[in-house]
């Protein structure tokens, strides 16, 4: 039997100081979205008097139902595209041995290196001439372009560890290149799949730039611009912001606790399916 030595107590107390840090974040969203509004009361405070109000103030002041379907079509479009181009695009560049593989994951990495800052004004010129400013199309396009690189080095890294020996027993069994990448080899990169899917979801749902870039001036507003209208040059409705802020965050937490067997599943499975 372990004893409990003081360098448990210590390492306990750490652990405790960590989560403090990244609970109070938190403890500080709900506690400015419960707050009635036109009150004064330190933010650190919890509210004498906590409210639900916010959130309806919220839900129907800044149409977060239309934001909220805005931003799910946008992020389940751009996260399906993206796991489909970046999966084909690193089969045959980790499977190669010629020098060409070589050269196109140089260039894709190359898309890691160069920020997006550089190409935002020519990307915005580029949609404007193709008629797509106010589509929510034009930020599809872009996330994946933009994403592209990221995902398809998860992918390669993770293929070019995978035993090629799959995919060969089913080319002998008679299946072609394509047939194979998706009966074998696909299912087999669920992990890798399950980190891709998680990462650009995570970005595409949050991102706030772009959409107020692309969709400016349209009511197809995602849920970062649509609660953006709450803060304001000389007032902020903070109570608002922050309620609604619970609620576009919502459905990615339900989404996960919902799906986290499968994703722990997905992450620890390895090559085992």
């Amino acid at each position: 039997m372990n004893r409990y030595t003081w360098r448990t107590g210590v390492l306990e107390a750490a652990l405790i100081a960590a989560a403090a840090v990244f609970v109070f974040p938190l403890y500080i969203l709900v506690a400015t979205a419960l707050e009635p509004s036109g009150t004064a009361a330190s933010p650190v405070s919890f509210p004498a008097s906590p409210t639900l109000v916010n959130f309806a103030d919220a839900w129907g002041r800044a149409d977060l139902g239309s934001a909220m379907l805005y931003s799910l079509l946008i992020t389940v479009a751009s996260v399906t595209l993206l796991v489909t181009l970046a999966s084909l695009a690193a089969y045959p560049i980790a499977r190669s041995t010629r020098l060409w593989s070589k050269g196109v994951f140089a260039l894709f990495m190359l898309g890691l290196l160069l920020p997006f800052q550089l190409a935002m004004i020519p990307l915005y010129w580029t949609m404007r001439d193709l008629d797509l400013l106010g589509n929510p199309a034009a930020l599809v396009i872009f996330y994946a372009g933009l994403q592209m690189p990221m995902s398809v080095f998860l992918y390669t890294g993770f293929l070019r560890a995978l035993d090629p020996g799959y995919e060969q027993a089913a080319l002998i069994d008679g299946c072609g290149p394509v047939r194979a990448f998706v009966s074998v080899v696909f299912p087999l990169m669920r992990p890798v799949t399950g980190t891709v899917v998680i990462i650009n979801t995570i970005f595409v749902w949050n991102d706030f730039l772009t959409p107020l870039m692309y969709l400016s001036g349209t009511e197809q507003q995602t849920i970062p611009v649509a609660l953006f209208g709450f803060v304001g040059q000389f007032v902020a409705q903070w109570p608002l912001v922050f309620a609604g802020l619970i609620i576009g965050i919502a459905p990615v937490l339900i989404a996960y606790f919902v799906l986290q067997k499968h994703v722990i599943r997905g992450f620890a499975s390895g090559l085992k399916g």
